[in-house]
């Protein structure tokens, strides 16, 4: 018999170190959002117009065409070698693809080839997204004690607000520079900031060990030598129901991305809408975990449900708002629409999505399920405003795409089972047709 202790669960450890791995995502993520909205149409495109608007959006979206071939992959490799080592991968994979956009030539030096480099670092941001916020919430959830999952799993979500409060706190004074600065060198300062958010990440995250549902998979024999056959054999319909309660993710950009260049045209200072963002997630920082703490009460569903509907409910008097030139209520429909509406089901879909699988299939299920869901979340700006959600009177159409992503997510969610008393050992059991290797 083995002496080897078996590994301790961390709960705090691992919900520190998914939290600064999903900063440093978003901060990268939530960059290119920002500079997509307000920079890229002037540097990387022929002219500064709505074309050139939307096909700067379009490159934001073609990270959600990578992610879910990096699902795929990553998710593979993290049912397979582990959650751990994954995880430093995207973190170097990013931090490395951000590094280099802040070095591309624009299109006044290359032409063409200025977008085509630019998508192709895209790509690889998206392939690194991919396994993150899947690989982080399930070793912080095999990691949490049973009663407090939604609690801890939470912090990896929160950590997207922390990264894209740094990043709109480090590109709120770019905009300000005068523009022969913020066009030249001034917007590829943030860029290649990344590496330092990167390298303290990197500490953090290597120095913890793999879950000890992970390790007594592996013990047992129960690691899927191919998790995706499993994954859609027994887990299909877990599969269906995460791609669409993952179209929540869309009121993120709509609010973070596309709300930027709408309240540049109804006439906001760039720097007042950035302001937005920073507020409102300062406040989910205090609100999700809270959120987490709740669904480890009443259950997972109902939290996820109530952000979804007050997302779909709040965002057309945001948007309305955003025309009334009164900042004061601005910032508060900014706060009450993100921070108190959409990060209760941002803070909730860790546990909810992660407990609708087994260990052996987890990270494949969630990497597979959100990053197919969130190709709504990545092409909602360009298709937005293709239809004219960032002229005047846009507020309309972004309402209601709020509210239809916002519906389905929320349909979605009514059929799961709700798993917040199902120990951590037997989730994901009732659809498992074996226990042995395939």
């Amino acid at each position: 018999m083995s002496t080897t202790a078996a590994p301790r669960k961390t709960p705090v450890r691992a919900a520190i170190a998914s939290f600064m791995g999903s900063a440093v995502e978003y901060y990268d993520f939530f960059l290119f959002g920002s500079a997509a909205a307000l920079i890229f149409p002037v540097i990387f495109f022929p002219s500064g117009d709505e074309a050139a608007l939307v096909m700067s959006f379009a490159t934001f979206g073609f990270a959600y065409i990578a992610r879910p071939f990096g699902a795929v992959i990553l998710g593979h490799f993290g049912d397979r070698i582990g959650r751990q080592k994954v995880l430093m991968f995207t973190l170097l994979l990013m931090g490395i693809s951000t590094f280099i956009i802040g070095c591309l030539p624009t299109f006044e030096q290359i032409g063409w080839f200025a977008p085509i480099l630019l998508v192709l670092c895209r790509l690889l941001q998206g392939l690194s997204a991919a396994g993150e916020q899947a690989g982080a919430s399930s070793l912080t959830l095999e990691h949490a004690p049973d009663d407090r999952r939604a609690f801890f799993t939470s912090w990896t979500l929160t950590g997207t607000q922390g990264g894209q409060i740094l990043a709109a706190l480090i590109f709120i004074p770019v905009v300000a520079l005068p523009d022969e600065i913020k066009f030249s060198w001034g917007w590829r300062v943030p860029f290649w900031l990344s590496a330092v958010v990167v390298i303290v990440a990197y500490f953090i995250r290597r120095s913890l060990h793999e879950t000890p549902e992970f390790e007594a998979a592996k013990a047992s024999g129960t690691i899927a030598r191919m998790p995706l056959i499993p994954l859609l054999r027994d887990h299909w319909r877990d599969v269906i129901r995460v791609i669409c309660c993952a179209f929540i993710a869309a009121v993120s950009t709509v609010f973070g991305n596309l709300a930027l260049a709408y309240g540049k045209e109804v006439g906001l200072a760039e720097s007042l809408t950035l302001w937005l963002v920073v507020v409102a997630n300062i406040f989910a920082l205090g609100t999700q975990p809270l959120f987490g703490r709740l669904a480890d009460r009443i259950g997972r569903k109902p939290v996820f449900i109530y952000g979804a509907l007050s997302s779909a409910a709040l965002m057309p008097f945001y948007m309305l708002s955003m025309s009334s030139g009164n900042t004061p209520l601005i910032f508060i429909l900014a706060i009450a629409t993100f921070s108190f509406g959409y990060a209760a089901a941002n803070s909730v879909w860790p546990a909810f999505y992660g407990e609708m699988f087994s260990t052996r299939v987890r990270f494949s299920g969630m990497a597979i399920g959100t990053q197919l869901g969130f190709l709504m979340a990545g092409f909602a700006p360009s298709i937005v405003a293709a239809l004219g959600g960032v002229s005047q009177g846009g507020w309309v159409v972004i309402s209601i795409f709020t509210a239809v992503i916002s519906l389905i997510a929320a349909a979605s969610a009514l059929t799961a089972r709700e798993t917040r008393q199902v120990p951590t050992n037997e989730l994901g059991m009732r659809s498992e047709r074996t226990t042995t290797a395939v």
